[in-house]
C-alpha cells in the first residue's frame, strides 16, 4: 500500500452491520503501477458492488460495478480482497484485518443473496424457502431455551451471591469472637474459600453469557453455510438436468444429420422430402423452440419459426412479417447459390505437408520460482525459458488466423453484403478455436523477424508477417488472395500477469477488403485470459465484445463473447451476435461457441419482450431454423503430445526452401525446441536475446550521437512494411509496401539483417 494509503483512515463511514441490504465504506483500490492503491468509496447494494472517487460522486458518476452473483471472492493476505468476474478484477485493500473481515462477510452475504434471488427469478419452484423458514424457527426456539436457562443461571447466581455474602458476614462475626487461635485460623480459611466460591460462580455466569453470544453468532453463520450448500445442490441439479436436455438435443441432431448434410446439394424438390422429417420431430422439439437470451445489450430471445410453430402459436402472424414469406428465403440453404459455390478449391493439387512433429518432452519445472518475480510486469519483458513456450513464434500464431480462409473465399462470392457479414463474423470467431487447449506461449519474435506462408497454388493466398517493433511488441500482417480478398492487420500484444491469471489484450484493428464489391470490414480482437497460472490446470477463456463494421454499407455485426461463470446456465465459451443493416434493423442472429461452431438464422419478425433479471427489456426475434456457418476441424491424432497443434499449425514451422533469411523457420532456438533439445534451445534463446540487446544499445548510441551533432536520426525502419495513416479508422499503422515476393522470385535477400 502507498504511504498515503497507510496514513488515511479507511474505516467504513457509518457503515451498517454486514448482512444488511446496503454496506458502504472506504477501501483502497489498485489502479496501476504508477499510482498504486487509491482510496475509493465503495457501495454494496442489491448484490452489486460499485465504487466512486468520493461520496459526492454517487449522485452522478459510477466508476465501476461488479455483479457478485457471478463473482469470485478471494483473500490474498491480512488486508487484501480480490474480486473477479469474467475479465474484470478488482484488487482491494482494507486498512485493518478487522475491516477486511467485515467487508468479506458483507460480500459473501450479498453474493449468497444475489444467487438466491437469481435462482428464485429463474426457477418458480419455491421448495427451498419453507425449509429455510423451518430451520430458522428451530434455531430461534433453541436460542430462546438457551436464554431461559441463562436466566435460571442468573437467578442461581444471585442466590449464591446473597447466601455467600450472609455466610461471609457470619464468618466475620465468628472471627470477632474470642476463640482459640486454632479455631480462628479455621474460620479464616473457610472465609477465604467462600470468597473463592463466589468469584468462581460469577465467572461461570459470565462464561455462560459468552457461550450464548457465540451460539447466536455461529448459528447464523452455519445457517448461511447450510443455505449456500442447498443452493449449490439446486444449481448442480439444474445443471445436470440441462446437460440431459443437451444430450437429448445432440441425439436428435445426430439423427437429423444425414438429412441436413444432403440439403446443400439437393435439388429444389428436396423441400418436400424434408418436410415429413420436420413434422416427425416437431413434438419432440416442443421444449427447444427458445434460445437463451443474452444478459447484456443487445438482449434478445430467438423463436424458431416453422410450419409447426405457426400451427401451435396461432397468434404469430408470419405472413405479415417483413421478409417472412418462404419464397424470400431458401429454407434448405440460407446462403445464396453464389455463396455456396465451393468449386475450384478441391480441384487444385496439394503439396504433401507434414502431419506430426516430435512429441513434447516431459520436463519438470518449478513454476513459482520463475513466476513470483513477474507479477504485474509486461510478459514480453520477462526472460522466460522455452519450457513455457510452444515451438512457434507469435508471427506464426498470427498466421493461424487463416486456418478457415475458405470462409473468406465463400464470402467473396456472396451477392448479399449481409450474408457476407455473417461469414466474416464466423471467420473472426474461428481464429480463437485453436486457443482452447493452447496454454503455452509462442516465442516473442526478434525485431525484424518475418514469417511467410505461401499457399498460392493450394488455396490461392499469400501471407507475410514482420515484427515491426520490439517494445511494445508489434507485428504487421498482410494477406492477399487470388479468390477476391485482402486482409491486413497490425497487432500489439499487451499482457499483465496477476499471479493467478494472465490477461492478454491484442490492440489494433483488422482490415478485410473484398475486391469485387469494395466492401471494407474492420474489427478488433477480444481479451484472452489464462487461468490457474500457479496452481491447478491451465485453461483459457475469451471475453469481450467485437463490433464488425462494413464501412462501405455501414452495416454492423455485434458479437458478444460471454466470460465463463460457474453459476451461468449457458454453455461455456458462448458467442452470440446480431447482424444489422445500415438503418440498425436486425437481419440475422448468430449463435455458437468460439471453440466449436457458429450458426446463423434469418430474422423474420421482431418485437419487444418483457424485462429480464436485471430490468433490461429483451427483444424477441422470430427466426427461421439456424444453419451452420462454421465448424472446427478435429485435432490431429496424438495432438495432446504435440502441443495441441491443429493440422495447419503442424505445418507452419516445416522447413521450406527459398524463404527470407529472417524467417521464423530459420530461428535456431525454436527449431531446437521443436526437436526436443530444450537445454540447447534455452542457451540459444539467451544468445539471440543478448544479440538483440546489443543491437539496440548500438542503435541508442547512434541516436545519442546524432542528437549531439544536431542531425536527424531516422531510427529503426521495418523492411517490408511502412507506417501510413488509415483513411477509415484514422489510426497510424504499418501496412505492406511491397517487394517481398519479388525478392523471393529473384532469391535476393541481401537487404535482410542478420538477426539469427
Amino acid at each position: 500500500m502507498s504511504e498515503q494509503g497507510k496514513g488515511s483512515a479507511s474505516a467504513s463511514a457509518a457503515a451498517p452491520a454486514p448482512g444488511s441490504d446496503t454496506y458502504k465504506g472506504w477501501l483502497f483500490k489498485w489502479t496501476n503501477y504508477l499510482k498504486g492503491y487509491q482510496r475509493r468509496w465503495f457501495v454494496l447494494s442489491n448484490g452489486l458492488l460499485s465504487y466512486y472517487r468520493t461520496q459526492a460522486e454517487m449522485a452522478h458518476t459510477c466508476r465501476g460495478t461488479i455483479n457478485l452473483a457471478t463473482a469470485h471472492i478471494d483473500t490474498e493476505d491480512a488486508c487484501n480482497i480480490v474480486l473477479s468476474s469474467g475479465g474484470r478484477t478488482y484488487h482491494l485493500k482494507a486498512s485493518t484485518e478487522v475491516e477486511r473481515q467485515r467487508w468479506v462477510t458483507a460480500l459473501e452475504l450479498a453474493k449468497a443473496k444475489a444467487i438466491r434471488m437469481m435462482n428464485d427469478q429463474s426457477d418458480d419452484s419455491g421448495d427451498e424457502e419453507p425449509t429455510s423458514q423451518s430451520d430458522r424457527s428451530e434455531i430461534q426456539g433453541t436460542l430462546k431455551i438457551l436464554v431461559s436457562k441463562l436466566d435460571d443461571l442468573s437467578t442461581c447466581n444471585d442466590l449464591i451471591a446473597k447466601h455467600g455474602a450472609a455466610l461471609q458476614r457470619s464468618l466475620s462475626e465468628l472471627e470477632g469472637l474470642k476463640v482459640p487461635v486454632e479455631g480462628g485460623e479455621k474460620i479464616k480459611a473457610v472465609n477465604e474459600r467462600a470468597t473463592l466460591f463466589r468469584i468462581t460462580s460469577n465467572a461461570m455466569i459470565n462464561a455462560c453469557r459468552d457461550f450464548l453470544d457465540l451460539a447466536e453468532t455461529h448459528s447464523r453463520r452455519w445457517q448461511r453455510a447450510l443455505q449456500y450448500e442447498r443452493e449449490q445442490r439446486t444449481h448442480l441439479e439444474e445443471t445436470i438436468e440441462q446437460l440431459a436436455k443437451q444430450h437429448n438435443s445432440l441425439e436428435r441432431a445426430w439423427r437429423e444429420a444425414p438429412t441436413l448434410s444432403s440439403t446443400p446439394s439437393a435439388p429444389t424438390t428436396s423441400k418436400g422430402s424434408e418436410r415429413p422429417h420436420k413434422e416427425e420431430a416437431s413434438d419432440e422439439d416442443e421444449d427447444t423452440e427458445y434460445f437463451d437470451a443474452m444478459e447484456d445489450s443487445p438482449a434478445f430471445i430467438t423463436v424458431t419459426a416453422s410450419e409447426n410453430t405457426q400451427h401451435r402459436r396461432s397468434q404469430s402472424n408470419l405472413s405479415g412479417a417483413s421478409g417472412g414469406h418462404p419464397s424470400d428465403w431458401n429454407q434448405d440453404d440460407h446462403m445464396s447459390p453464389s455463396c455456396n459455390d465451393v468449386s475450384g478449391k478441391e480441384l487444385q493439387p496439394r503439396r504433401q505437408r507434414r502431419t506430426h512433429i516430435p512429441d513434447k518432452p516431459n520436463y519438470s519445472l518449478n513454476l513459482w520460482s520463475i513466476m513470483k518475480n513477474c507479477i504485474g510486469k509486461e510478459l514480453s519483458k520477462i526472460p522466460m525459458p522455452v519450457n513455457f513456450n510452444e515451438p512457434l513464434s507469435m508471427l506464426q500464431r498470427l498466421t493461424e488466423d487463416l486456418e478457415y480462409h475458405e470462409l473468406l473465399d465463400k464470402a467473396a462470392r456472396c451477392d448479399s453484403s449481409l450474408e457476407q457479414m455473417c461469414l466474416v463474423a464466423a471467420f473472426s470467431v474461428s481464429s480463437y478455436s485453436t486457443t482452447v487447449h493452447r496454454t503455452a506461449k509462442p516465442f516473442n519474435p526478434l525485431l525484424g523477424e518475418t514469417y511467410e506462408l505461401d499457399r498460392l497454388e493450394e488455396f490461392g493466398y499469400r501471407s507475410l508477417c514482420e515484427q515491426v517493433s520490439h517494445h511494445p511488441p508489434a507485428a504487421a500482417h498482410h494477406v492477399i488472395s487470388q479468390r477476391g480478398w485482402t486482409l491486413w492487420q497490425e497487432i500489439t500484444i499487451a499482457s499483465k500477469f496477476r499471479g493467478k491469471y494472465l490477461s492478454i489484450m491484442p490492440l489494433g484493428a483488422i482490415h478485410l477488403h473484398f475486391h469485387s464489391s469494395g466492401n471494407h470490414y474492420v474489427w478488433r480482437k477480444v481479451t484472452s485470459t489464462v487461468h490457474n497460472i500457479i496452481v491447478g490446470k491451465l485453461w483459457i477463456d475469451q471475453s469481450g465484445d467485437i463490433e464488425i463494421v462494413n464501412h462501405r454499407t455501414k452495416e454492423t455485426c455485434q458479437l458478444k463473447f460471454s466470460p465463463y461463470s460457474y453459476f451461468s446456465r449457458d454453455v461455456p465459451r458462448k458467442v452470440t451476435g446480431v447482424v444489422a443493416d445500415s438503418g440498425g434493423q436486425a437481419n440475422y442472429i448468430l449463435s455458437g461457441t468460439w471453440d466449436d461452431k457458429m450458426e446463423y438464422a434469418k430474422i423474420i419478425q421482431s418485437s419487444r419482450g418483457g424485462s429480464g433479471s436485471e430490468g433490461k427489456q429483451k427483444t424477441v426475434y422470430q427466426t427461421l431454423s439456424p444453419k451452420l456457418l462454421w465448424k472446427k476441424y478435429p485435432l490431429p491424432e496424438n495432438a495432446e503430445n504435440m502441443y495441441y497443434f491443429s493440422a495447419l499449425a503442424l505445418t507452419l514451422n516445416e522447413s521450406e526452401e527459398g524463404v527470407g533469411l529472417t524467417d521464423s523457420r530459420l530461428r535456431p532456438d525454436q527449431r531446437l525446441m521443436e526437436d526436443g533439445r530444450w537445454d540447447e534451445a534455452n542457451s540459444e534463446k539467451q544468445r539471440l536475446e543478448e544479440k538483440q540487446r546489443a543491437v539496440r544499445r548500438r542503435r541508442e548510441a547512434e541516436a545519442s550521437d546524432a542528437l549531439d551533432e544536431g542531425r536527424e536520426y531516422e531510427g529503426y525502419q521495418p523492411l517490408w512494411f511502412h507506417q501510413r495513416r488509415d483513411s477509415i479508422t484514422g489510426e497510424t499503422n504499418f501496412v505492406y509496401k511491397g517487394g517481398y515476393w519479388e525478392s523471393k522470385e529473384r532469391q535476393d535477400w541481401s537487404m535482410c539483417p542478420d538477426i539469427f
